[in-house]
């Protein structure tokens, strides 16, 4: 694929994200879930009114920032209300976040290319991050989650881009990281596990190093001719791409950023992704301090510690979608934002009020925050795999040299797959110790590189010799797209019919 073609193909990705996000983003006059709180807390410093929020400001910011454009854009007025506390357009507290989520799949692609160098791998990425639909209808309503994800993309990519740079211009993308850690962190507190994940696959790099330094006692006895010949096919072998699906492809040079992680010392990661994200986070509370004075910067985040641990457990009794977070890999318990009845189409779109008696709404307008249904179910496989094979490498490595090691040259696909699971692992499994009441929507950071995972595997059997394989690429991308179209009326908040409805709740828990 030439580098034309893949421009074009990234620039329609956008158009696509871009477009479904700003179609009908009026439909609602109203606020959406927790609209309640961000789209008020955004308007709210713009009359300057003090108010207590159990999460760092960043995100109201933006939001305010973009109610502020939106109001002097002699556009997309016709509807107003005043439910934020000024006569505002639903237009106005939400095209901010929608086009912030336009660039989410971007970034991922951005990630998969600088990962692998490989543009298929990278559209593919883009394109399954593109079809998501938790994705959608976060970006859709003034909600602060695309913030945490897109900030914290940002902190990986520019953090890939330094490990592929040198000096001056490494020491730019660091600082960039980290001030795209610490706004992901300025966002909401589980923004740190982005930085988190920055942290582990570095010092997996620095072990791996370790213990390649430690020579297995076996070599000491071999002959010199054996051992320079098994140093030589060592040298070639680190650079090929190997993967169980793409062993028959031929071997080509490749290489990745992540191989560079050792160049980094504990002095720059301390600096430039402690330091600074810390310094990032602490500056972003200064406009909010200064409008709330009941607190301090101390102060404040006892608040937000106190809040959260009063807030109450996984249950049904605290919040009817709480969903403990092993129940967010298979997307059992998705979560209805917004859920309205009205006799016909030809109504007006009912924003506020219970559903009308059983039997009498003949149309549904549902948004729900559930994932692509097929893009989760196959990207957890996809994780899975991922987990297999480097479980089975380093399996390999201990039978063969006869006690606990790591291969000898570890190949392309290998440093990406650990990428892919120690990011999801370090997004998801702090959730464990987690006792408050949480949702779905908490699992977006994780969820992200399962999308990555997947375009993986299908990028792997696209590129397969056998007919089989690249067979089954085509068939999990073709599903997902269907998928995607047939969900879309509860990503969107499309009318739709009872019977309707419920062919797409497929399971009890999701409704």
């Amino acid at each position: 694929m030439t580098k034309k073609w893949f421009r074009i193909g990234i620039a329609g990705i956008f158009i696509f994200s871009l477009a479904l996000r700003f179609w009908g983003l009026e439909r609602f006059n109203t606020l959406v879930f927790d609209e309640v709180y961000f789209a008020k807390f955004g308007n709210n410093y713009l009359t300057h009114t003090p108010f207590f929020n159990a999460h760092p400001p960043l995100s109201q910011y933006m939001i305010g920032i973009g109610i502020w454009i939106g109001s002097h854009i002699p556009f997309w007025h016709d509807t107003v209300n005043g439910l934020t506390g000024s006569l505002r357009s639903p237009w106005t507290y939400r095209w901010f976040n929608a086009l912030t989520g336009s660039f989410v799949p971007v970034v991922v692609a951005a990630i998969a290319y600088q990962l692998s160098y490989r543009h298929s791998f990278a559209l593919l990425a883009g394109l399954f991050t593109a079809c998501d639909g938790i994705f959608l209808v976060e970006s859709r309503y003034a909600l602060s989650n695309i913030y945490i994800v897109i900030f914290g993309l940002l902190g990986q990519w520019f953090l890939l881009l330094a490990l592929d740079n040198q000096n001056r211009r490494r020491s730019f993308w660091l600082v960039l990281a980290g001030i795209n850690f610490g706004a992901s962190v300025a966002t909401k507190w589980n923004g740190l596990w982005f930085l988190l994940g920055a942290y582990l696959i570095w010092i997996t790099a620095w072990l791996i190093q370790g213990m390649h330094s430690f020579p297995n006692p076996k070599l000491l006895f071999r002959s010199p001719s054996l051992k320079k010949t098994e140093e030589q096919a060592d040298k070639y072998s680190g650079v090929s791409t190997y993967s169980p699906l793409s062993s028959h492809l031929p071997i080509t040079p490749s290489r990745t950023p992540l191989q560079n992680l050792t160049q980094l010392n504990i002095f720059q990661m301390f600096f430039f992704l402690g330091i600074i994200p810390a310094f990032i986070y602490s500056i972003i509370w200064i406009p909010h301090l200064q409008l709330d004075k009941r607190y301090g910067f101390i102060a404040v985040h006892q608040q937000i510690l106190k809040f959260h641990l009063h807030l109450g457990g996984n249950s049904s009794d605290v919040h009817p979608y709480c969903a403990a977070w092993y129940k967010w890999p298979l997307m059992t318990r998705p979560m209805a934002y917004y859920y309205q009845t009205a006799e016909s189409i030809n109504e007006p779109i009912p924003v506020m009020g219970p559903p009308l008696p059983a039997g009498a709404g003949q149309v549904i307008y549902d948004v729900h925050a559930m994932g692509n249904p097929f893009l989760w179910w196959f990207g957890m496989a996809a994780m899975l795999f991922l987990v297999g094979m480097l479980v089975s490498q380093v399996v390999i490595a201990w039978v063969k040299e006869k006690r606990f090691s790591v291969p000898a040259t570890v190949g392309v696909d290998t440093w990406i797959a650990l990428y892919i699971v120690i990011n999801y692992a370090a997004n998801l499994l702090p959730w464990i110790k987690v006792t408050r009441c949480v949702f779905i929507y908490h699992y977006m950071c994780a969820v992200i590189f399962v999308f990555i995972a997947l375009a993986w595997f299908v990028d792997q059997c696209l590129r397969s010799y056998y007919q089989q394989l690249r067979a089954l690429g085509v068939t999990i991308t073709f599903i997902i797209l269907v998928a995607f179209i047939f969900w879309m009326p509860v990503y969107l908040g499309l009318p739709l019919s009872p019977h309707d409805y419920k062919l797409r709740m497929w399971f009890n828990s999701w409704i």
